[in-house]
């Protein structure tokens, strides 16, 4: 974890959905530093509140539901929603209806800032020798990352119109450590992933802010130039599983999809999920 010597802001109220997945996990411990109360919620078993929490189930695309969720509620780090390439429905339900119940809620509660965990397949279909920054188009490899960029474009939109604050992190592997050698490019440690969600929620001023959520590896398809203020800074690297990574794969296929995009094997998943 982060050193305890950090004294980040403290929200009164900060809300986790999602809390029950793996991000989720990884996370809802190390939050409570940044709040006095941390709210959790997930349709997904979340055991016994530890001191300090409060749990609260809730379903995404149920707007009364988002309404409860964020009363009260001063930011939010919002995992929740369906996190693979799935058949359209889930994810219109979980990504698009969901997210709408979500801001909705921010909205009419009077909540102003929004941690969203975007992804990186929001731009999976540009080639890995490509190199990407926050300001260019999107290019979704899927139904998953298209309702990602529909996330990105409704967090513009409540911040343009509504003044709500949102960080849409386009997460790319965190994992305790890379599997493949795409990930040597994407890993995202578990500190750094708490470095960067505790940057987002305490950076004084962020407007809409989109950045990619990696370790300071030494392969990178993502530039975070736009995105400096945020003061997000990685302090791992992939490049200490490297060798053992090459080792296990010490060819990669260059007709395959999976190794010409940065999406990876998403690119070769049919949208509609068979």
């Amino acid at each position: 974890m982060l050193n305890p010597k950090v004294s980040p802001l403290v929200f009164p109220r900060l809300l986790l959905t999602g809390a029950a997945g793996q991000l989720g996990r990884e996370l809802r411990p190390r939050l409570k530093a940044n709040c006095d109360v941390l709210r959790v919620s997930d349709q997904n078993d979340l055991g016994m509140a530890a001191v300090g929490e409060e749990i609260q189930t809730a379903d995404l695309a149920n707007a009364s539901d988002m309404q409860t969720l964020l009363k009260d509620v001063n930011a939010v780090v919002h995992l929740g929603g369906v996190s693979t390439e799935q058949p359209w429905a889930p994810i219109l339900a979980s990504n698009i209806v969901g997210m709408v119940n979500l801001y909705e809620a921010a909205r009419l509660q009077g909540t102003k800032r929004i941690v969203f965990a975007s992804s990186n397949h929001v731009t999976g279909f540009y080639r890995q020798d490509e190199v990407v920054n926050t300001k260019m188009p999107t290019k979704p490899d899927g139904f998953y990352g298209l309702s990602k960029a529909f996330g990105e474009d409704l967090a513009e939109l409540y911040w343009a119109r509504w003044g709500i604050e949102t960080v849409s992190l386009r997460i790319g592997s965190s994992y305790a450590e890379p599997k493949d050698r795409r990930m040597l490019a994407t890993w995202l440690s578990f500190d750094d992933l708490e470095r960067l969600v505790v940057s987002a929620l305490t950076a004084p001023i962020v407007g809409h802010t989109i950045i990619f959520g990696m370790s300071d590896n030494q392969s990178s398809w993502w530039d975070n130039t736009h995105a400096k203020h945020i003061g997000y800074r990685a302090l791992d690297s992939s490049d200490v599983f490297r060798h053992e990574v090459e080792a296990r794969q010490p060819h990669i296929d260059r007709h395959d999809k999976a190794a010409l995009f940065q999406g990876g094997d998403f690119v070769k998943i049919a949208p509609h999920g068979e």
